[in-house]
């Protein structure tokens, strides 16, 4: 059952991020990125269309779009490491082959979840102030008046 799982998650990967199997493989690599960029956008509008409300909406759609960017990256970087690391059989540590790129990649991921941490950090909180506030004593339209009058 698991190997099934697993071969269906390679094929599955292999049809958006292997060239000689990609329906889009006579695309360059920019183009099909953007295609899958693209959609995330479409699929995330219409997600956020659903669930958020209007008050909500652009902070719930900016936080869907950019899981999707993310996620479309990180498996698309995981996937090519992973098939570079078939071919290859050398290790980084191995080589010295520390690349920015590799590194900022790294931060990058480390950051988007810190900041998704304290986005749902923020969403669960419960209200810790301790100073009471009923409102202004005085209603709009009283404070309106006694300028008027």
């Amino acid at each position: 059952m698991l190997n099934k799982l697993k071969d269906w998650m390679i094929e599955s990967a292999n049809i958006m991020f292997d060239d000689s199997k990609s329906d889009l493989r006579s695309l360059p690599k920019t183009v099909r990125l953007q295609i899958l960029i693209v959609l995330s956008f479409i699929w995330s509008t219409v997600f956020s269309l659903y669930v958020f409300s209007l008050t909500t909406f652009i902070w719930g759609w900016a936080g869907v779009v950019m899981a999707h960017i993310g996620l479309i990256i990180a498996v698309y970087i995981t996937f090519k490491f992973f098939h570079k690391a078939q071919k290859e059989k050398r290790s980084v540590f191995e080589t010295g082959n520390y690349n920015p790129a590799k590194i900022f990649v790294v931060f990058f991921i480390i950051f988007f979840i810190f900041i998704f941490s304290k986005g749902v950090e923020v969403l669960t909180k419960t209200n810790s102030y301790t100073i009471k506030y009923d409102g202004p004593k005085k209603t709009t339209l009283e404070r309106i008046m006694e300028f008027v009058d």
